[in-house]
This record gives C-alpha cells, structure tokens and sequence, in this order.
C-alpha cells in the first residue's frame, strides 16, 4: 500500500539491486540476525505488487529520486528495466473521494488484486505492508470495536466507516494476508480488525517504522533511567521536504505521528515536558533532520544537557526494514503463527503487542525470537 511513495519505490529499487548483487544489504537487519536463513524468503523469492492512488510511473519515481541524491544514478539506471516490469503488477489504490459506492465493494477490489496476484505468480503468501502517507486519528465509533458491526457498515453505500489505512488492512486481512503497518495511521489498531486477524488466524506487526530521531530516543532514555539522571525536558524539532514534509505539515495529518513519537518517550523515562513538532522544508527534498534537547539534573540538582542531531535519508532508513518486514512476517504465517508480533517491536515507535520500547531489551526480543522460527 503506497507502492509509489518514496518508502516503496527505494525498497523495491533496493530489492532489485540487491538480487543483481549491485549493492550490499546494508541496514537488512535480517542479513545479521543469527537464525536459520533458510525459513526467510531470498531476495530472488520476493515479488512485488501493490497499490497507489498515484498513477507516476515506478521508474520515473525512482529517477525523481536519484536526483534528489537518494538512490545512485547507477543503480537506478541498472534495474530501470525492471521498476518497469514491477509498475505492470501495481493497481489503483482505493480513495474515498473518488470512490463511488460501498466501501465493501472498494475491499472487494482490493481483495479481488491481491487474490490475482498470488495466483498469477503461484506465491506461497501475500505479505501486505503499508507505507501509504501518514493518516490523522479518526474518531472512535461502534462499529470499530465490532467486526460484525463493521461488516454491516461497510455495506452501506452512505458511510464511510473506515479511513483508508484501515480499509487497507480489511483488504488484506480478508484476502488471507498477514499485515504490517509502517505508519502510524489508524491501520490494524481498531478492534474489530484485530478480531478479524484472530479469525482469519493471521500475524500482523507495527506500528510506525522507527528510522532515526525515534531510534535514538529509545536508545539513549534508558541510558538515564539507569544512571538515576533525572530527565527534566526533551524537546524535539524534525525538519524535512519531500511528499512526506507536505502531507504533514498539516497540523492534522501531523498529530498521529506526533503521538506515536511522545507515547514511546513518556513509557521511558515517565511524564516530562516533550515538546515536538514537524516543519515542512521543501528544499530539503528526500533528507531528514532532527535536533533534540534534553535537559537533564544530576548530583547535587547540577544542570546539564544533551543536544544531537540526526541527518539522513528517511527512505533509505525505512527501505531495509520494509524488506526485513516481508521477510520475517512470512516466516512467521509460515511458521503459523498469529496475532500482533511483539517481537518485531525493535522495527516500531509505537510496537503492537508489547509495551516494551528499550532498544537493547527489544533487540534481545528480536534475537531470540528469530532463533526459534
């Protein structure tokens, strides 16, 4: 889902790198965890499908973004060929201002899709990801909390009872797809959907891919937890352009990221002032930057601080985990597993299952997670 946002198009660019041996699999945490391979999919064995409400070509989205210094004109130029081939397996995502009738009847299509492509291609499973732009939070209503509630909803012509990520995920689940959701939108989270996932005996994972400022945060809190420092303030600015930096430089597509960054910061170190916000900077294109400020006291009420500041491509960060995502997510349908992979926190900001955010103990979930598939 969002199969020609910069996230998908550097994965799959990344993908078809990776099987013509162009490039290394750096930042592929699978490639490093210490498991049998062998119950991973190859890179060869991964096919790529999707959907977008946009209609760009996969290969021109890939040249805007080896001019945007993202992904190297060599390599870009060495797998165009088959961003091309890709593009062909791509279908019109579902939009709820162009939609025409029930929102039953857009899941059938989506369902329809991904039932087409798993036969076309003979796969074994469809791993759903989304990496769509960033949703606002929806209000709540019954009908989320209620599968059979919500089934009947969506058959009415005259509601729109479910926002995109989460029709998404509908579709998914109901095709049979195991589900990982790399946004912080509404996606799986509503109850009815999880209920679904524990009808239809599925594993899903998210939520909200952790890539860089969120990283850092939940590698460092932990550090002053366990020196007894005492975290006054942490104040945050992210700075970036791109798609990305338009679509949340509203205020309200802006505030489920920016709650899912402050729930993983206040289970670390407690209730401090955190203020955080987003600034949209078009000149800065496919780059990141965030700058922290963490006040903190020590012995003898002594002032001190920290200041970092992070610099990098968001896609590049995200595209190696979206991969590890597919891979470890089919491992683990295969295995026969189901419900929310808590041990796949390590990947998220805001991780279903776990309430866990310390980096090292989330590794150590991941490791000896992987070791028993």
């Amino acid at each position: 889902m969002g199969a020609r946002g910069s996230v998908a198009t550097t994965a799959i660019t990344g993908l078809l790198a990776l099987r013509a041996g162009l490039v290394r699999p750096v930042g592929c945490v699978t490639e490093r965890l210490d498991m049998d391979h062998t119950v991973l999919p190859t890179w060869d064995e991964i096919i790529v499908g999707g959907h977008d409400i946009v209609s760009i070509p996969l290969d021109k989205r890939a040249e805007q973004l080896a001019e945007s210094g993202l992904i190297p004109h060599s390599v870009f130029t060495a797998v165009a060929d088959g961003l091309r081939a890709v593009d062909t397996e791509l279908r019109s995502g579902y939009h709820p201002v162009s939609h025409t009738g029930s929102q039953a009847e857009a899941a059938a299509r989506l369902v329809a899709d991904i039932a087409d492509f798993r036969a076309r291609h003979s796969l074994d499973r469809v791993v759903v990801v989304n990496v769509t732009s960033t949703e606002p939070p929806v209000p709540a209503l019954p009908e989320h909390d209620d599968l059979d509630l919500l089934v009947q909803a969506l058959n009415d012509p005259q509601r729109t009872v479910l926002p995109p990520s989460s029709l998404g995920a509908y579709a998914a689940l109901t095709s049979s797809s195991p589900y990982v959701d790399f946004t912080p939108s509404p996606g799986i989270k509503m109850p009815a959907l999880v209920e679904l996932a524990r009808r239809q005996g599925l594993p899903y994972a998210g939520a909200d891919g952790k890539t860089g400022e969120t990283l850092l945060r939940t590698v460092l809190a932990p550090m002053f937890v366990a020196r007894a420092l005492d975290v006054r303030s942490w104040a945050g600015t992210n700075l970036l352009g791109g798609g990305d930096g338009a679509n949340l430089a509203d205020p309200e597509q802006a505030r489920g990221k920016l709650e899912s960054k402050a729930r993983g910061l206040a289970r670390l170190i407690g209730d401090v002032t955190a203020p955080l916000h987003i600034d949209n900077v078009p000149d800065l294109a496919e780059r990141k930057i965030a700058w922290d400020y963490v006040s903190f006291e020590g012995f003898l009420g002594a002032k001190m601080s920290l200041q970092f500041t992070w610099d990098g491509y968001d896609s590049a960060l995200a595209a190696p985990l979206v991969l590890d995502l597919a891979r470890l997510v089919a491992a683990a349908h295969a295995d026969g597993q189901s419900g929310a992979l808590a041990a796949l926190a390590f990947f998220f900001k805001d991780p279903l299952g776990t309430d866990e955010h310390r980096f090292a103990e989330q590794t150590r979930m991941l490791n000896e997670w992987a070791a028993d598939l």
